[in-house]
């Protein structure tokens, strides 16, 4: 029983989760690898250390605890990819990505979602 309940909460969760996961995860990834990690700039969106869970996980429990639509999520990722852009010392890494995805989760919640 307990195997159908997991199956079925997989399949509740929208493929823009999994997809902007897997995105973030290989952002991620390749600037803590990049050389340019030692030049990169701290801000108070940085940890101390990487979180233990994984950015999949992440999105879904903001998913399924927060009640944001999909949509939510998508321009969540215009405002990651916007600060970005605008930020370039302060890449994506493994140190800040779920601190800024929440923080983008929360504005685009704040402007699609709120009544």
């Amino acid at each position: 029983m307990a195997e159908a309940s997991s199956s079925n909460e997989q399949e509740t969760v929208p493929k823009v989760i999994t997809f902007l996961s897997s995105l973030l995860q290989r952002v991620a990834e390749s600037n803590d690898h990049s050389r340019r990690f030692q030049t990169q700039k701290i801000s108070v969106f940085h940890g101390l250390t990487r979180p233990t869970i994984s950015i999949r996980n992440y999105l879904e429990r903001i998913f399924k605890y927060a009640n944001c639509s999909p949509s939510c999520f998508v321009v969540a990722y215009v405002y990651l990819d916007r600060f970005v852009q605008m930020q370039p010392s302060l890449p994506l890494n493994s140190f800040n990505v779920h601190r800024l995805l929440i923080t983008s989760v929360l504005v685009s919640a704040k402007f699609m979602d709120d009544m």
